[in-house]
């Protein structure tokens, strides 16, 4: 039984599909929406209704577990592009929770419907619900790479996933790289994707060599380090501002961190800490003495505490067979060029047959008026016109229907 478990957790809950970057979850989240037409457009519509129109039609699992993959959706500072447009209070940095799903007002955003694009042109395969009931996709057709774009994390049975967000625009420039030259070596991807671009900023500290190795083999990690800059009082004195603070660090326990360091004596280059931040982050630093090398302030500062974290690689995924793997940078693209490919081969296809049909039927009706008086008097006066019809003028039966 425990294998079934594990199989069931892998596939179906904890890993993300390569194609899409979606989880199960996410991805019947976005189809509900999609078919209750919850658009960007539209007017929001209250969390509880999506939840319940998820948890009724796709996912019978916990409704809170439902939520809060759709908070998660729809916050700026977990998602580099965030895919819900929500109202309300959908949680802070400083590791508030959503409030409640009743009160909470939601509907997609323009990088959702770009997931859904073509959908309803047979461009994916659909599967049975968990009844039988309704139809829901396998993999979205997915227009940008969301797998890298917006990460994912994830602990199934003896596997987990670990993917940072990256910047869309470098992603696109390096998918266009790999069209053009397939044999790309992951080292030349570098040029255009840096590394990570988490949505709450932070430097990147770590080497090149390192990054690459990440990359290629799809393990690694990186050091990732709070933003900051010395500001001026006047006379001498001085204070450091921090501005941005590494990936997923709440605020509040970071600041918790400090303060009690600060009464340990352990941080004895520093005197205080507050933090004014409003809509922007803002942490104040104040030094012991005015004497003091601001960087080596920063230095014991990240030492001791998650303004200087690891956020470690490791890019585990279903392929497009369904088996979990890791996969490096370069394949990573190649799946979801790939896809697409198929996608955009699917709406052709499908666009082609419709306009067959449609030159069918029409050919069959310009017989018919050429033939206008035999047709109607077929019609009106012969038992089995349709049969008739299909002799006389080697109709075949979709036309001699139309």
């Amino acid at each position: 039984s425990y294998l079934d478990y594990a199989m069931s957790v892998i596939v179906s809950r904890a890993i993300p599909d390569a194609r899409d970057g979606l989880k199960p979850v996410h991805r019947r989240i976005l189809w509900a929406m999609h078919e209750g037409g919850y658009t960007k457009d539209k007017a929001y519509k209250k969390s509880a209704n999506v939840v319940g129109d998820v948890m009724g039609r796709y996912h019978p699992h916990g409704d809170s577990a439902i939520y809060d993959a759709l908070a998660r959706m729809a916050q700026p500072f977990s998602m580099g592009l965030p895919l819900m447009d929500g109202q309300g209070n959908f949680g802070s940095m400083d590791g508030d929770p959503p409030a409640a799903m009743r009160y909470t007002e939601i509907r997609m955003d323009h990088p959702a419907e770009a997931l859904l694009a073509d959908i309803d042109k047979d461009t994916v395969e659909f599967q049975d619900n968990y009844d039988g009931s309704k139809q829901e996709p396998i993999v979205l057709p997915a227009r940008y790479p969301n797998l890298l774009v917006n990460g994912a994390g994830g602990i199934a049975v003896g596997m987990a996933t670990n993917i940072p967000p990256h910047n869309a625009a470098e992603l696109c420039d390096a998918a266009r790289h790999l069209i053009k030259t397939p044999g790309a070596a992951t080292e030349t991807l570098l040029n255009y994707v840096q590394g990570p671009d988490f949505p709450t900023g932070g430097v990147c500290v770590e080497t090149r060599e390192n990054i690459l190795d990440a990359y290629e083999t799809g393990r690694g990690g990186f050091r990732l380090r709070a933003r900051w800059e010395v500001e001026e009082l006047g006379r001498g004195q001085w204070q450091i501002v921090v501005t941005e603070i590494p990936y997923l660090v709440q605020k509040a326990k970071l600041i918790e961190r400090i303060a009690s360091l600060l009464d340990q004596k352990k941080l004895p280059l520093l005197a205080d800490v507050m933090d004014e931040s409003a809509e922007d982050v803002r942490l104040i630093l104040e030094p012991k003495s005015r004497t003091i090398d601001p960087a080596l302030l920063m230095e014991s500062v990240f030492k001791l505490t998650d303004l200087e974290i690891r956020f470690a690689l490791n890019l585990n995924v279903l392929d497009p067979t369904g088996a979990p793997r890791v996969v490096g940078l370069k394949e990573a693209l190649q799946i979801w060029l790939n896809h697409r490919r198929e996608v955009v081969v699917r709406r052709a296809t499908r666009r082609l047959e419709q306009v067959e049909d449609r030159l069918e039927v029409l050919s069959g009706f310009m017989v018919a008026y050429l033939n206008l008086d035999e047709v109607i008097r077929i019609i009106r006066f012969e038992d089995h016109p349709k049969d008739q019809l299909i002799t006389t003028f080697s109709l075949t039966d979709r036309q001699a229907e139309a």
